[in-house]
């Protein structure tokens, strides 16, 4: 099942090229002024458009997980709802597994959205009347397939996220986090190869945000699927995320990985996101480990392993040193008690004189 998922997600790639978005009566009129460096305030005051999306451009690999957040009104739902076109651009083109959903006519879009997306809302959006089983089997439902198979698809993933029993029950029966795993259960029950999660753990409390997001990464690591998620969190975003791409005024400020972010933020706006966050848990082992073997130490972690690890195995072995071995097993180089301490509290003030910007 694991490989006919991930020979389906192979086309899903997402290329979005040039996006823009104007929200007003005559969006095409100020596109030029936009470009040339009309700022959203301007667009607003000026012409009373609203400025939701400016040159997005921004490449998904299949099967990874893409992160989008932003503050409020900086454009991200937007964006992700320029995915399955539920929004029309104003210019620009939005590529999925080589073709442009933009492009698309009212038949291959509606297709498109039955068969190759499948979304998960912050609201839940749970018929009310339904049980939870006819909640998860919609989708299928929507597409035409046989009931038995409805059902057999619907059980399936209603056990995999842990709701076993409850399929019988309605969504007022449920606590929030239940819902949402109703929710997530009938996105995946579709077998869609692209995942839209907008804010979708956002409305649970703490401890279940946490489960949830353990249950995506689990299902994700067979799934291979591809996913855009929504969040204003970057603590959820830097534990999901492949890469994190964060929004301001409807622009990409930055794009990278985690650690790219936490490491070398880009602004004074992308720091007073990171700088709280928990580097032991962001910056890997191999950015910080030194060249070559430690032979005084059989003590291994992997590359990609972050910092809270290594201090781990430390600790649980009593040893100061770790090797640090790559995919394939190869020693790449070795790092010491000493080094992993620094890595997680060295400050550098080079874009604040309160020093909140962290680096290694």
């Amino acid at each position: 099942m694991a490989n006919d998922a991930a020979a389906s997600n192979s086309n899903s790639s997402i290329d979005i090229r040039g996006l823009y978005k104007i929200f007003g009566k005559r969006p095409g009129a100020f596109m030029d002024a936009v470009k040339e460096g009309m700022t959203k305030q301007e667009l607003q005051e000026k012409h009373s458009h609203v400025l939701g999306l400016k040159d997005i451009n921004l490449s998904m690999p299949a099967g990874s997980i893409q992160v989008v957040m932003g503050l409020s009104g900086s454009g991200k739902s937007t964006l992700i709802r320029h995915i399955n076109r539920l929004i029309d651009p104003t210019v620009g083109e939005v590529v999925v597994g080589g073709e442009d959903v933009c492009k698309m006519g009212a038949g291959a879009l509606r297709t498109f959205r039955r068969h190759q997306t499948a979304m998960v809302f912050q609201k839940f959006a749970l018929l009310p009347h339904r049980t939870v089983l006819n909640n998860v089997v919609y989708g299928l439902e929507v597409q035409g397939v046989p009931r038995e198979k409805q059902e057999t698809e619907a059980r399936r993933w209603i056990d995999r996220v842990g709701l076993a029993g409850f399929e019988d029950n309605y969504p007022n029966q449920l606590s929030g986090g239940m819902q949402q795993r109703v929710g997530l259960a009938r996105a995946l029950t579709n077998d869609a190869p692209l995942l839209l999660m907008d804010e979708a753990f956002s409305a649970l409390d703490p401890l279940i945000r946490m489960d949830m997001q353990s249950v995506l990464l689990d299902l994700q690591k067979e799934l291979h699927k591809t996913i855009v998620f929504i969040t204003h969190d970057v603590d959820e975003a830097l534990r999901l995320g492949d890469r994190i791409a964060i929004l301001r005024d409807g622009e990409i400020i930055q794009e990278g990985t985690g650690q790219d972010i936490v490491l070398e933020p880009a602004d004074e706006y992308i720091q007073n996101f990171v700088k709280d966050v928990n580097r032991a848990r962001v910056v890997r082992a191999d950015s910080v480990m030194e060249p070559g073997a430690d032979s005084s130490t059989a003590i291994e972690v992997n590359c990609s392993d972050n910092l809270e690890v290594v201090a781990r195995v430390m600790s649980e072995s009593n040893s100061t040193t770790v090797n640090v071995l790559d995919e394939n097993g190869q020693v790449q180089g070795h790092l010491n008690m000493n080094a992993t301490v620094a890595a997680i509290v060295k400050q550098d003030t080079r874009h604040s004189t309160e020093g909140s910007k962290f680096t290694a």
